[in-house]
């Protein structure tokens, strides 16, 4: 989420971003690619859906290929996007997410969490020796459950949409400044609340 109190630290919008599988969970492969492919499907507040572009920090709402609304210069995490998002390193985590809770009132106004991490970054960061074996299956189980993923992972979480409270719009007009969520101003916050509910898909790419 976010924190400003290390301005220095803060990437200026436009700058470029910065072993095998344990046996014991290796049957697991194909349920996890199917799993994370079936909860991608889910459909979110009457089929509408988000999408957050990497390349103009814009978030757009679309249905049925029409778009609903758009909202320029939004903020993401201090160290830019990431396929491979690691706790504490600042980035904001590239895939297909849904909305998984909503917090109203909030200390950013408003907050629309993501089911971040799921089971396709987790089996990369298990593949590449970043989490262990029972990580792995603790997110697995998460999503076959349908709860959330669990947030204290290697991976990181406590991830979503929000605005900026209290915040200083000054550094949210320049900066990414959060720690890898995406951040927009109060008025489009509540702008965009009108289109969000629970389920709601959302794509950063």
């Amino acid at each position: 989420m976010s924190d400003t109190r290390n301005h220095s630290q803060l990437r200026r919008r436009g700058q470029s971003p910065r072993a095998s599988l344990l046996g014991v969970v290796a049957l697991s492969i194909c349920a996890t690619v199917a799993l994370g492919s079936a909860r991608a499907e889910k459909p979110g507040a009457d089929d509408a859906w988000i999408l957050v572009d990497a390349e103009t920090h814009t978030l757009s709402v679309y249905r049925d290929g029409h778009l609903l609304d758009r909202f320029h210069n939004v903020a993401i995490g201090r160290g830019g996007f990431s396929q491979d998002r690691m706790r504490g390193d600042g980035t904001t985590p590239l895939g297909t997410f849904h909305i998984d809770r909503i917090k109203r009132p909030s200390r950013f106004l408003v907050f629309f969490g993501i089911d971040y991490p799921r089971p396709e970054h987790a089996l990369r960061a298990l593949e590449a020796g970043r989490i262990d074996a029972d990580d792995y299956q603790r997110i697995v189980r998460a999503f076959r459950n349908e709860e959330p993923p669990p947030q204290d992972t290697p991976l990181g979480g406590h991830l979503g949409i929000h605005g900026l409270g209290a915040g200083d719009r000054r550094i949210h007009d320049g900066f990414d400044w959060t720690q890898g969520c995406i951040a927009l101003t109060n008025a489009q916050i509540a702008r965009l609340s009108r289109w969000v509910s629970r389920g709601m898909r959302v794509e950063v790419r």
